[in-house]
């Protein structure tokens, strides 16, 4: 029987296996470059599932615990979806080569409980795309929740913490963020266009533009696998056929020069780093979404960088996400 999932480094070969032509020079003009300022009053980034549509996602959910298979045993052909099929193929090609986001509201989570919702999300990434490991460790569906860890600590893994998270790209085509429990206050999910981002810092700083296309040293902070290196060169920009891919990890990229082996910025590196980040934290690029239980959030990590704000949680209601890791079909 074939593995209904990618393991985390093949995934992570997928990603990164991006065509590159030339270094864009231009500004680019496609849907991929959104102002989060004009999107936000707008509704047609936002998809309602209807009654039938959650009595078929109950049905195959159904199906799959009749069928004896556990989460990480379910393929696509026993969690069927035939109904909701040409929605997901739409939102798989607005992911690929729309906006870069979805957010699909009303799933009923609170009715259905963390095992089945986890069961539906993972269902449905089946017919998306196909999931990957988030980790070496082959972790399926990630839970983001604070578990006390010091936020304050520059090298944890801030999803386990309640602290604010600087604009990022994970390793797999999409990132889904399925809501199971919103926090007291704060936490919004931040996101902005990395291709409206490229076309300012392109508009003040030409002359810096080309470095995005060479490698940077990404910290694998502990990750890394048996004997694994600790920190791996990766182009932030590769450019082709129209379509520009991003990569980019505020933290991760500033955190390798920790290691012996890695070389300091140059003064030019430096101001670029600042620059895009200066660039990706204007209030008229990024959009704000605040996340309420059933929600699923779908970005591309291509063409999106996403953040989160820092929250607090209720002393008995811890702010609760799923996670979920998918490569999509070639195009």
């Amino acid at each position: 029987m074939t593995p209904n999932h990618l393991s985390f480094a093949a995934q992570a070969l997928r990603y990164f296996d991006r065509r590159h032509e030339e270094v864009r020079d231009r500004p680019l003009d496609v849907a991929a470059a959104w102002r989060g300022s004009a999107l936000a009053h707008k509704g047609d980034w936002t998809v309602s599932f209807s009654a039938d549509e959650i009595r078929e996602l109950e049905a195959a959910a159904d199906s799959a615990v009749a069928h004896g298979h556990g989460l990480a045993d379910v393929r696509r052909e026993d969690f069927p979806l035939p109904e909701l099929s040409d929605k997901i193929a739409d939102w798989a090609g607005e992911l690929s080569g729309g906006r870069g986001f979805l957010l699909l509201r009303g799933l009923p989570v609170e009715r259905w409980g963390e095992d089945r919702s986890a069961l539906v999300f993972w269902g449905l990434g089946q017919h998306l795309g196909e999931p990957g490991a988030q980790n070496p460790a082959g972790e399926l569906l990630g839970h983001v929740v604070d578990t006390g860890e010091d936020a304050s600590d520059p090298f944890v893994r801030r999803y386990r913490t309640a602290g604010d998270i600087a604009y990022h790209c994970d390793l797999a085509d999409v990132v889904g963020l399925l809501c199971l429990q919103s926090s007291r206050v704060g936490g919004a999910s931040r996101i902005v266009s990395s291709v409206s981002v490229y076309n300012k810092v392109l508009s003040r700083r030409p002359d810096l533009v080309a470095r995005l296309y060479e490698p940077f040293y990404l910290d694998v902070r502990g990750e890394e696998g048996q004997g694994g290196p600790r920190a791996v060169p990766v182009a932030p920009c590769r450019y082709a056929e129209g379509k520009i891919s991003t990569f980019y990890h505020s933290d991760y990229f500033r955190s390798a020069v920790r290691h012996e082996d890695v070389p300091p910025f140059s003064e030019a590196e430096s101001t670029l780093l600042d620059l895009y980040e200066e660039i990706a934290a204007s209030p008229d690029l990024y959009l704000d979404m605040e996340l309420r239980p059933g929600d699923i959030q779908l970005l591309s990590n291509h063409v999106v960088l996403h953040a989160r704000t820092a929250y607090e949680d209720l002393p008995d209601q811890r702010r609760h996400l799923l996670r979920l890791w998918l490569s999509l079909d070639p195009t």
